[in-house]
């Protein structure tokens, strides 16, 4: 959500970072539904207060025998109270309105954002480690995963297209990624585990801006509730209309959680194999801080990932993302993307982006700085860390044979239980 004061204060300023979003002008607009609500309740509130003069002139006439007197102001209170709720009702209509159309606008890019369309514009920042040279041709995870347990079939006659069921082998290594994932981010990094609910309500989805916009994205319940894209919802909202106290900031919260997407907008893309899937696994990461503590938090929460893609020995590249491939709320965005061999490219593995204070406005989230009186909005972040089924997936192409087995990672072992290699059935 944007800072209607801010937009008065500098309309220009306003437009051009969502002219670097793609966005047409909306500052005229926007401050003309404002400057009319803010007319609208300057008139109510004048309109009140007379109606209460009016009101105990009244009585005061009436003591001083003077009907006329009293019948003229009966005769105004009466205008006024007749009046009124047409104001009252233009006054509703337009606050909603301003408030639908900020609500609908995406967060400004931070200065240092790359300009650009779509993602040909990102910009590789860091690379790490060397593709594997393979003695053989690398296969797809999708041709030699199901002799492992990767089980596309089944899944499809339960639940349809996009859909995988793990079994034996693959399934523990499956479960082996999430709990070192969990494990190095909770232990090592200092984010604090939570297992926090998968079903949330409206304001939940409004407040880290999955709502309005995009609802065809994500599954409703038919009591109204909807299934998390990401733990990113649960975590961040946490601090929902709370003024969290200073010396608890900053705040960094882990979850490993199912995640469930429609996947609405990507017809077409990735219909084979696990990239891409209606329910998947992922560890999340979020932090709540202080403004000034929110760029050192990407940083280090960036770290946080790419540590786990350094332990397991995958080469990844980090990207920047332009203004027009970053997400809805994210004001700068990271995105690690590891190397996939059947593919001969780097894939998104994680996206780490810095909010600013746009969540905490939507979930009205703040925090009193010391030696002041004003509270201010906090600065939300969020990220992968990482998504563990697209790691699996890096895992085994990264890792695989010639006789089509699959050597686990030596970061693995320990949870493995004596397992060391996944073998066709």
């Amino acid at each position: 959500m944007h800072d209607i004061r801010l937009i008065r204060e500098n309309p220009a300023a306003f437009d051009t970072g969502l002219a670097r979003r793609g966005l047409s002008s909306l500052s005229t607009e926007i401050l003309a539904l404002d400057e009319r609500s803010r007319a609208l309740k300057t008139e109510l509130q004048q309109g009140q207060a007379r109606r209460n003069e009016a009101s105990k002139a009244i009585g005061a006439a009436m003591a001083a025998k003077d009907m006329e007197k009293a019948e003229a102001l009966k005769a105004e209170v009466a205008a006024l109270k007749e009046s009124m709720p047409a104001l009252e009702n233009e006054d509703r209509d337009v606050s909603e309105r301003l408030h639908a159309m900020l609500a609908a606008i995406p967060n400004l890019p931070a200065p240092d954002v790359p300009e650009g369309e779509d993602e040909t514009a990102n910009v590789e920042v860091a690379r790490w480690g060397e593709p594997k040279q393979f003695t053989f041709t690398p296969q797809d995870h999708a041709d030699f995963g199901p002799a492992l347990g990767l089980d596309f079939e089944a899944a499809a006659a339960l639940s349809g297209a996009r859909f995988a069921a793990l079994r034996g082998q693959m399934a523990r290594l499956h479960r082996a990624l999430a709990q070192y994932m969990l494990d190095r981010q909770s232990g090592e990094n200092g984010y604090e585990e939570v297992n926090p609910p998968l079903l949330v309500r409206d304001d939940a989805l409004f407040g880290t801006g999955q709502l309005p916009k995009f609802a065809e994205d994500l599954f409703r319940t038919t009591d109204g509730r909807w299934l998390i894209p990401t733990a990113e919802v649960s975590l961040t909202n946490l601090v929902r209309e709370q003024i969290v106290a200073t010396d608890s900031l900053p705040l960094r919260f882990t979850a490993l959680t199912p995640c469930f997407r429609s996947e609405a907008g990507s017809a077409g893309r990735d219909t084979r194999g696990f990239i891409r899937q209606h329910q998947f696994e992922k560890v999340e990461l979020v932090a709540i801080c202080k403004p000034e503590e929110s760029d050192a938090e990407h940083d280090r929460m960036c770290a946080a990932a790419e540590g786990v893609l350094q332990a397991l020995g995958l080469p990844y590249r980090k990207m920047m993302l332009c203004t027009g491939d970053m997400g809805f709320s994210a004001a700068k965005t990271y995105d690690l993307e590891v190397w996939l061999p059947s593919q001969r490219t780097y894939r998104e593995i994680s996206s780490v982006s810095n909010c600013g204070d746009f969540q905490a406005r939507r979930m009205n989230a703040r925090y009193k700085p010391e030696g002041e009186k004003q509270t201010r909005f906090l600065h939300t972040l969020n990220g992968s860390g990482l998504a563990v089924g697209r790691t699996l997936v890096a895992v085994l192409e990264n890792y695989q044979q010639d006789d089509r087995s699959v050597v686990v990672p030596e970061a693995l072992l320990p949870y493995m239980g004596g397992l060391t290699r996944l073998v066709p059935r």
